[in-house]
């Protein structure tokens, strides 16, 4: 018997042939493990070896007879309880990362795999291993803290290296998407523990009929996915998640739960272009809305929005690459003289990105990971367009998306372009965009922070439309903040909308930071941000963006400030 200086301990004698093939089975499965046991249909320990002291600060023969479920974390019981019953229904369960109930709080995370073996009446192996199966844990950036699950982005790309590796290795890997209905309308009714209770469950369920037990996500409020192999009944998933919906529904209705499998295996597609539509595909179905939605119609026109995908990205590589797009000016204007302070640089796409705005074409770019590439692109486009001399009196500002600010390679070569380009300091200005994705703060600021150290002014746009805009302003130390436009509008009509923005600039002015409002397309909208405090206004009063800074000398009515333009 192999064991650590813990006992091995049975619940009853055996024959000597039975106590031959165990020790047998032992021998082997400690090639792989540090615990060994051994379960009854009902899920308590009959058998029990291996570093249990060591690893929970429990000895074995104190576990006989006890639930396992009991033995583990109280975090990850809900997930043990699932992958119990996957294994019943399918025989087996796949490496999964959990930990224990130890003496001092939780063990470390220990993989966990097993079967199920009907001529052994039904008994469950479980072999734990100290270290994860390669899973995030619950708690982990990318993670929801109730469920364990994954976001929608992180699930995109953890779903992308699980089909890619399935697709290696020749494994059935399939991708199913998940609809709780009326999910929100269920937990307004219940109480926080039921709650708590319900996502825990769901998640588990979830995590424990996927590949490796981690490769589920939710997507949005009520909105699901995972990948799965082959073996998975999904019409069985279906009616357990609306059976654990109806145990804790008071009225005992629960919500309808609908399920569609997507095909992934198209030979056809490259890894990189199933990694794209998996993404494009996600995101989809994230931000579809509506009673018009049907799940079903969404996953059968996954062919079609794959191929969309692959098209778009081919087209938009292709811009990135040769610079195929054009730039655009808009000007920024001082509300209280009227002159241009400095403009935006904007894109223009040329036809090959179909019938997709320019924001379209960029929030694309953002999903897929080419946005960093992009944002390089436009750098470099901006600082050839100063170059020139008719241009140089001039001073613009490039977008910098929230997801390039943390990318390495961006970082590295837009650090480069402006080493090689010294003089462009006091002309090129940086606004933070799409702030929302930002995931590190820390080193967000940092960035931004070289950045004003070598001279380039920084400014955070789309302020004050969301409750996370304060977290940024006090955390990234930046030059000016760009009012959302809407944000603005809103003001406008608000009975305290007045009160509210004028205490903003206040904030903004005592931080020693300047303040951009704007959506302003009107004179009224102008006289308002003005009466605020605002420092600077933009918008289709002053005309639309072009690329010829020249036209917005004459566009700019001086009527409207208390100077001239």
């Amino acid at each position: 018997m192999v064991s650590d200086g813990n006992a091995s301990v049975r619940s009853a004698p055996e024959g000597d042939q039975a106590k031959s093939e165990r020790d047998r089975f032992v021998a082997f499965a400690f090639c792989w493990a540090d615990i060994l046991v051994e379960l009854d249909a009902d899920g308590k320990i009959t058998f029990m070896t291996g570093a249990t002291q060591v690893l929970a600060g429990k000895e074995a023969a104190k576990l006989i007879g006890t639930q396992f479920a009991e033995f583990v974390a109280k975090r990850d019981r809900a997930l043990v309880r699932e992958l119990l019953k996957v294994a019943a229904k399918r025989g087996r369960i796949e490496n999964s990362t959990i930990r224990l109930e130890g003496l001092f709080g939780e063990s470390a995370p220990l993989s966990i795999a097993g079967y199920k073996l009907d001529e052994l009446s039904g008994h469950f192996f479980l072999a734990l291993r100290a270290g994860s199966s390669g899973g995030s844990r619950i708690g982990a950036p990318g993670r929801d803290q109730e469920s364990g699950l994954f976001d929608a982005d992180s699930f995109a790309h953890v779903a992308g290296e699980r089909l890619k590796s399935a697709r290696e290795t020749g494994a059935d890997a399939e991708l199913t998407l998940i609809e709780l209905l009326d999910l929100d309308a269920l937990r307004d009714r219940l109480d926080e523990e039921s709650e708590q209770s319900l996502i825990t469950t769901l998640g588990a369920a979830l995590r424990a009929n996927s590949v490796n037990g981690d490769t589920a996500g939710q997507v949005s409020d009520g909105r699901y996915a995972l990948v799965h192999d082959a073996s998975v009944d999904v019409a069985e998933l279906e009616e357990d998640l609306s059976a654990y919906t109806k145990d804790v529904d008071p009225e005992g209705q629960g919500v309808s739960v609908e399920a569609a499998t997507v095909a992934t295996d198209e030979d056809s597609l490259s890894d990189e272009d199933l990694a794209n539509g998996l993404v494009y595909t996600i995101n989809r179905f994230r931000e579809s809305k509506g009673t018009d939605f049907n799940l079903t119609d969404f996953s059968n026109n996954l062919s079609g929005m794959i191929g969309q995908a692959v098209k778009s990205v081919k087209s938009l590589n292709d811009i990135i690459e040769k610079s195929n797009f054009d730039v655009v000016f808009h000007p920024i204007i001082g509300v209280n003289d009227g002159r241009i302070h400095h403009y935006e640089a904007l894109a223009r796409f040329p036809s090959g990105m179909g019938d997709a705005s320019p924001f379209e074409t960029i929030t694309f770019a953002e999903d897929i990971g080419l946005i960093w590439q992009f944002d390089f692109a436009m750098a470099k486009k901006v600082v050839a367009w100063l170059s020139q001399s008719g241009n140089k009196r001039h001073s613009v500002a490039v977008n910098i998306s929230g997801f390039s600010v943390g990318h390495p390679e961006y970082l590295e070569a837009l650090q480069s372009l402006l080493q090689r380009n010294f003089w462009v300091q006091g002309q090129l200005l940086f606004e933070i965009t799409e702030s929302s994705r930002i995931v590190d703060l820390s080193t967000a600021n940092d960035f931004i922070q070289t950045l004003r150290a070598a001279g380039y002014a920084v400014c955070l746009d789309d302020f004050g439309a969301g409750a996370a805009s304060f977290q940024y302003l006090s955390t990234l130390e930046v030059d000016v903040v760009k009012l959302d436009g809407l944000a603005v509008k809103n003001a406008q009509r608000a009975t305290k909308g007045r009160a509210f923005l004028t205490a903003l600039t206040r904030l903004c002015q005592d931080l020693h930071v300047e303040t951009i409002a704007e959506m302003i397309d009107e004179p009224k909208g102008l006289e308002f941000i003005r009466d605020c405090g605002v420092d600077y206004a933009q918008g289709f009063l002053f005309g639309e963006p072009s690329g010829d800074v020249q036209n917005f000398r004459d566009s700019i009515p001086s009527a409207l400030f208390h100077g001239g333009s």
